[in-house]
């Protein structure tokens, strides 16, 4: 899923870094557009909740299949459904020129074949409650790498929120009560290196001048990371079996609503709603996760990770914060002057 919000977002990962975090929506004027606003609203929400299941339906799936052949089947039908969409849409005269679509398949690359490979092993590894949790640090991840780059500013609440995000993410590993085995810690270290390259991903991504929609750039993307889940899912070939039905589903669930739907819901939302809106709203998505992995995954959770997990929200709540503060006074500056 990809579009810029100041960074770049893909499937149920939408990367939450913003200009701006004021909670400020585009004032309605009428009954009309406030009810437009409710929908934006409940559109962003419904996103979400998607976005969050994801962690616990993969869990489920991967006691049969695989990590890189799930990656496979699920990106390449979600691959032939944005195509679909793409090439029988208004989209189609718009396309994007063959050097872009190689920029934009090695940013799919990155984002979809490297991260997801990377969150499929952590998550077999580990727990789904473990990944929902970890997964709410990687803005802060995305921050350090925008200041080593110097992409962004720092900042004393920065480095605070920085700070408590990673001892949210101690916590959520040092809670961990045996669920995901006894390589829990390794697919926790794995979950961390899926954010410093979902974080690369987007430095990258962020450079797109094709100029395309984000539905076209969405599936070239996904396109290109198919393409790599395929080729690494050649390695599991003497594991691969019949799946049972309902691990079918879980995968067109994955394909169809985690990469897809969820994405277009996004961009619905996003028509009328300020992103920094939309980000707020997303921060539902590990609360959310950790609800689904005890439902969905049988997982119990202790008061270690529930702490770790509010913990890490908290810490990127305050590292996003600071961007509000700057903006603000470069706009007043711009408008002075």
């Amino acid at each position: 899923m990809t579009m810029r919000v100041r960074a770049r977002s893909q499937g149920e990962h939408t990367l939450f870094i913003t200009e701006s975090t004021e909670l400020a929506t585009k004032a309605p004027e009428t009954g009309a557009a406030r009810r437009g606003l409710g929908l934006s609203v409940a559109a962003i929400l419904a996103a979400a909740l998607i976005w969050s299941s994801s962690f616990a339906v993969t869990k489920v799936a991967l006691a049969e299949i695989p990590p890189m052949t799930i990656g496979a089947m699920r990106f390449v039908l979600a691959a032939v459904i944005l195509g679909v969409v793409v090439h029988t849409g208004r989209d189609r005269r718009r396309l994007p020129s063959p050097r872009q679509r190689l920029f934009i398949g090695f940013a799919g690359l990155l984002g979809i074949t490297a991260y997801f490979a990377l969150e499929n092993v952590g998550v077999d590894l580990a727990t789904a409650s473990d990944a929902t949790l970890i997964v709410a640090s990687y803005p802060i991840i995305t921050l350090v790498l925008e200041i080593l780059f110097g992409r962004a500013t720092f900042s004393p609440v920065r480095l605070i929120g920085m700070l408590v995000a990673v001892a949210g993410v101690w916590l959520v590993v040092q809670g961990q009560t045996g669920g995901g085995g006894e390589h829990h810690l390794w697919g926790d270290l794995i979950l961390i290196a899926g954010g410093v390259v979902w974080a690369v991903y987007n430095l990258v991504a962020q450079r797109d001048d094709s100029g395309a929609s984000p539905i076209v750039v969405t599936y070239y993307q996904t396109l290109a990371g198919a393409g790599g889940f395929v080729l690494l899912s050649l390695t599991e070939v003497d594991r691969w079996s019949v799946p049972a039905g309902g691990n079918l589903l879980r995968i067109g669930f994955l394909a169809a609503l985690c990469s897809v739907a969820a994405f277009l819901l996004y961009n619905y939302g996003l028509r009328r709603l300020e992103p920094s809106v939309a980000v707020n709203l997303l921060n539902i998505v590990p609360a959310a996760g950790l609800g689904w992995a005890v439902l969905l995954a049988g997982e119990t959770l202790n008061l270690l990770q529930v702490l770790g997990g509010t913990i890490v929200i908290v810490g990127v709540t305050l590292g996003i914060y600071r961007k509000s503060n700057t903006t603000k006074k470069t706009a007043l500056a711009a408008k002075d002057g």
